[in-house]
């Protein structure tokens, strides 16, 4: 049985960081890492520095053909188990949704929320009791967020999903957790759309570090949690945006300057 590690977006900012954690051991024993990312020469790269061996895919995972792929990768390894799924790759805009650019709506809901399904329907016949599956989400799925409309969306969506397969696949021994972290600075904010807008929320919330986040989301995993918050003050934000009126909410996010 060959134990394999499936990471989107593994080629930078939080993707990477969970290769790199796997590797040294973080998520138990596996024997390759599958690395799914868009950029060759930084995939490459992985390779070179990572001790476990690492299979390289450069794929855009808003062509569903890229799922085709791995599918029949998968079935070309007979032998293959799937012991961890990390659907980590990232799109987003900031700014009003009627500044946004006629492709970015699609493009978001192509990798946020489409590429998540795909990729665990086909890896799921892979899947065995101890198996875990980890969907990045993100704090603005708690509430819905002017200026960040369609991302906050799909990750509401991938939450949502996350949560409702951790108990279709109660008493399997396989764990779906949905990781909802701050901002962090990697490639996602290279090209955020509106930048005051996108810079007018990161003074607000501040930075998580990416190696913060994929230890947290690995415990909450091995520990069979559905819900990963690594930052403590963001533990409260949800709870708030629970019992918070949603134009309360919205209110208060004012105040403190995260909206205009």
């Amino acid at each position: 049985m060959s134990r394999i590690a499936i990471v989107t977006g593994a080629s930078s900012g939080l993707g990477r960081e969970f290769v790199r954690q796997i590797d040294t051991g973080a998520a138990g024993p596996v024997d390759e890492i599958w690395a799914i990312a868009r950029h060759a020469e930084k995939l490459e790269a992985l390779v070179r520095i990572t001790q476990t061996p690492v299979r390289a895919f450069c794929l855009d995972l808003g062509d569903l053909e890229s799922f085709d792929l791995i599918e029949a990768a998968l079935a070309e390894s007979p032998d293959a188990e799937v012991a961890l799924l990390i659907n980590g790759a990232g799109s987003g805009a900031f700014g009003p949704f009627a500044g946004q650019s006629k492709t970015s709506a699609s493009d978001m809901v192509a990798v946020l929320m489409r590429a998540p399904i795909e990729l665990t329907y086909r890896a799921l016949p892979y899947l065995a009791p101890g198996s875990r599956i980890l969907n990045i989400s993100s704090v603005a799925a708690f509430a819905p967020q002017p200026e960040l409309a369609v991302y906050a969306a799909a990750k509401r969506f991938v939450l949502d999903f996350s949560r409702a397969l951790a108990v279709e696949l109660e008493g399997t021994g396989i764990t779906v957790t949905a990781v909802c972290p701050k901002p962090m600075r990697t490639g996602f904010f290279d090209a955020p759309g509106d930048v005051e807008a996108a810079s007018r929320i990161t003074r607000a919330l501040g930075f998580e570090k990416v190696e913060r986040v994929a230890r947290h989301a690995l415990k909450a995993a091995a520990q069979g949690r559905d819900l990963a918050i690594s930052a403590p003050e963001m533990r409260l934000y949800y709870a708030a945006s629970r019992l918070i009126p949603y134009r309360s909410l919205i209110a208060l996010e004012r105040a403190l300057g995260i909206l205009a």
